[in-house]
């Protein structure tokens, strides 16, 4: 009797949930018509047709309704339907629109665009306010295409994942949904409840589609991508944009629609081009039609990216509000080509005039318990956009997929080919996986790049490594193995550890073994540049030292906001000596010592062998984080517009060696912020004190990442500094450093004729060091960033002077960012 129950609850549940309104929509010509915005008569319930023209319309009960279809550059139509049944079935066809252009347009006299955009800025605060407090359901689609996807590029297989791509290398290789219901208050308040979420193949993932993000209000100065675009409703629009009257008509509300063409002014500025709608009177935004060039917002790999929005109003409260909202965009490079579709659907909106307080918290994105456990019915159901037949065949095949590789068939003959060990492996690398893909195990092999230091020689490197994932206790365990060779030493170094990871109550670390190490432990000059620097120079910049330890930490938040860490550790350190004179080119002068403080010494040490106790405590405070609870995990959102602060205080204790205990305190603070359509502005300051610390070890200094290689390797020299040698300013006692570098990110060089087609970022700095032991030290740079060909821009060229009590010295740095590719 209980299963014939729920057998009826169930179907009826069933007939309730299909309860749509669905049909094709084609132009008088009989072509379908993509990305109709379908929406009941005032109200905020609608949908949007998909590529194809279908259409699905859920309704709750059935009766008398008025259906409105929209689409730009069609004629609104008005729609009354009678439902008796479901689902029910209507057919829809749109006529073009007809623009009446008014006499003023082809007069001597100002286009009447320029009058129309006055009152839409003018009133652009009170629309944006008047739908700026809401609740709604929120719908995300997302799919990514690739095209002509070789098997490898630079000698290297192109990972893909089986069976995703055809034979051209062309495919999805993502498609996603989410529903939600969001909650939102202008500018930027947000909470959102993942109800439902769905990755094409993979049964048990969550979609990244969600609301935060989207908001993309025109009525704002600026609309944020990469940079600050420019919106046609900014208050200095008429700087940037040209108008142009294209006519107008009126939508079936009897609205006045004007129809403006915006115009760049100058080609490469962060604008956007294409058509803006405005209704009459209200001077609201009716519907967003414009393209963003990829080379404006300084991403040469984006061709184009097509954002459109429509509106819908509501005659009971007098309200435009956003119901649909979709990107479609193509990039390319190296012959590939990447094009992809977002798509977001807003529904049954409910407009508040105030939230309560609590309403709103740090935490912006949460999931329902079986988010991503919702079946093709639930589905079918709720989705109010139809797949395509492309995303239906990419569901179909991927999940068909997904089922024969849960089979333990597919999974016992795929694992044995995919961890059978070949002799060549020894070499190249070796990798093992379990049936349920919780278990992995690597070799790294042997072909790495080998490195060149006067210690070592020439060294090579690899690795072991091992992981257990336990996603139901959703806690991870790992270690690794690391191992060194030095040729010119003859010397093998092995150090390993584990770490475990228990979500809530934090990270466990284990480490110890034997390494090789730069006296400034934030290694401020990498092993590659070093090799080069060394071999073709004959400038050995890097200093070692050889390092025994055994350190424990943990690692933890202890509230949303606050993350500390402890660690304890072993040290044992011994100096070392160069081994080698190795060169491969310039050979007119001798290596420096392995000393920094005795560069012209070859068998001086910088200290005396020792061990050493130390213990740590460290944290990182952001004010005003924000943060993502996924089932998975919590994801710090750190796009929050205060500085983050980090601390630390640092024991040493219990040395052989008399004097090399000390205490020590630092403090950092970082910020970062995008102003307006000028540019980033980045800025890290610095200060400590040792205490206790008159003759203490020259590792355990407070040193400052210097440059003498003239090469730069990062994406901002907020870090760093640009001509100061490694060691010369290394202090025992208190200082403060400073850090700040502004990207103009195209400002000021797209409005001068012939460099804007450059495309280059003008970027200037200024960093300095103050200690008691030395005249402040000052660096100004002003450099290019984003110099390259097409889409590889991955050079930066600054010219820095150097004052230290008068001017020191100046010189280039070179900017290769692809170095960090082989790092």
């Amino acid at each position: 009797m209980a299963n014939k129950f729920l057998t009826l609850i169930l179907c009826i549940i069933s007939v309730t949930a299909y309860s749509q309104v669905r049909g094709k929509v084609t132009s008088s010509d009989g072509q379908t018509i993509p990305f109709v915005s379908v929406t009941v008569e005032n109200t905020y319930t609608g949908t949007t047709a998909n590529d194809q023209g279908d259409y699905e319309l859920i309704l709750k009960k059935t009766g008398k309704y008025t259906l409105l279809f929209r689409s730009i550059g069609y004629k609104t139509k008005r729609v009354p339907v009678t439902v008796e049944t479901f689902p029910y079935t209507l057919d829809v066809t749109l006529e073009d629109e007809t623009y009446e252009l008014k006499e003023l347009v082809i007069s001597n006299e100002e286009d009447p665009a320029y009058a129309i955009m006055r009152q839409a800025i003018a009133h652009k605060k009170e629309n944006s306010e008047k739908a700026g407090k809401f609740e709604a359901d929120f719908y995300s689609k997302g799919i990514f295409r690739v095209k002509n996807v070789p098997e490898k590029i630079m000698g290297m297989k192109v990972e893909t994942g089986e069976d995703v791509l055809d034979s051209t290398g062309s495919g999805i290789i993502y498609l996603s949904e989410t529903v939600s219901h969001i909650t939102f208050e202008q500018p930027d308040k947000l909470k959102e409840r993942i109800v439902a979420s769905k990755i094409s193949g993979n049964d048990s993932g969550f979609s990244y589609n969600t609301a935060e993000g989207t908001f993309y209000n025109f009525y704002n100065n600026y609309i944020e991508f990469d940079i600050n675009m420019i919106s046609p409703l900014a208050n200095n629009a008429f700087g940037y944009y040209r108008f142009k009257f294209e006519g107008s008509f009126f939508d079936d509300t009897n609205h006045e629609i004007n129809k403006i063409k915006v115009i760049p002014r100058r080609d490469k500025e962060p604008v956007f081009e294409g058509y803006i709608y405005i209704v009459n009177d209200s001077w609201a935004l009716y519907a967003i039609d414009l393209d963003i060039k990829g080379y404006r917002i300084r991403q040469p790999i984006l061709g184009n990216l097509n954002l459109q929005q429509n509106f819908s109003y509501n005659s009971q409260n007098g309200l435009w509000a956003k119901n649909s909202q979709s990107f479609d965009f193509n990039a390319g490079m190296l012959g590939i080509g990447f094009s992809g579709k977002v798509t977001h659907v807003y529904n049954n909106y409910v407009f508040h005039k105030e939230f309560d307080k609590k309403t709103f918290s740090k935490e912006i994105v949460s999931f329902d318990d079986n988010a991503n456990k919702k079946d093709s019915t639930y589905w079918d159901s709720i989705r109010p956009v139809p797949l395509s037949v492309e995303e239906l065949g990419d569901y179909k095949k991927k999940d068909s997929i997904l089922e024969i590789r849960k089979s333990p068939q597919y999974k016992d003959s795929i694992l044995r080919e995919l961890n059978r060990f070949h002799i060549y492996d020894v070499v190249m690398g070796y990798s093992y996986r379990n049936a349920p893909r919780t278990t992995f195990f690597n070799y790294d092999g042997v072909m790495q790049i080998p490195k060149f230091n006067t210690v070592q020689g020439w060294n090579l490197d690899t690795k072991l490594s091992f992981s257990h994932n336990n996603k139901k206790k959703m806690r991870h365990f790992s270690m690794f193995s690391n191992f060194n060779y030095g040729f010119a030493e003859d010397r093998l170094r092995v150090n390993g550890g584990a770490t475990l990871n228990l979500g809530k109550s934090g990270t466990f670390y284990v480490k110890g073994g034997n390494s090789i190490e730069q006296f400034n432990a934030a290694e401020p000059i990498s092993p590659l540049i070093n090799s080069l620097s060394t071999l073709f120079f004959k400038d050995n910049y890097m200093k070692l030292y050889d390092l025994g330890f055994a350190r424990i930490s943990h690692n933890r938040w202890i509230f949303n906001g606050l993350n500390m860490s402890g660690t304890v550790e072993y040290l044992r350190r011994r100096p070392l000596f160069n081994n080698t004179d190795y060169v491969l080119i310039k050979n007119d002068h001798d290596y420096t010592s392995n000393n920094p403080l005795e560069p012209d010494n070859p068998v001086s040490a910088p200290f005396q062998k020792h061990e050493l106790m130390r213990a740590t405590i460290a944290g990182n405070i952001r004010f005003g984080q924000k943060y993502i609870s996924r089932p998975d995990g919590k994801i710090p959102v750190t796009d929050v517009n205060y500085p983050g602060i980090a601390f630390m205080y640092q024991k040493a204790f219990s040395s052989t060696v008399s004097g090399y205990d000390y205490d020590f305190i630092a403090i950092r603070t970082t910020y970062n912020e995008t102003i307006g359509n000028k540019g980033d502005f980045g800025m890290n300051l610095k200060a400590g004190k040792f205490f206790n610390a008159e003759n203490i070890s020259f590792i355990d200094y407070k040193h400052f990442n210097g440059n003498q290689t003239h090469v730069g390797t990062e994406e901002t020299y907020l870090n760093r500094f640009n001509l100061l040698p490694y060691y010369s300013h290394s202090t025992n006692d208190q200082y403060f450093e400073a850090h700040f570098e502004h990207n103009f990110k195209g400002f000021i060089m797209n409005k001068i004729p012939l460099l804007d087609a450059l495309q280059w970022n003008l970027v200037i700095g200024y960093h300095n060091i103050a200690t008691p032991d030395y005249k402040p030290y000052h660096e100004f740079t002003a450099g290019f960033d984003n110099i390259g060909i097409g889409a590889f821009r991955l050079l930066r060229i600054d010219y820095v002077r150097a004052y230290q009590g008068g001017f020191q010295t100046d010189g280039i740095v070179f900017g290769l960012k692809f170095l960090n590719i082989f790092e």
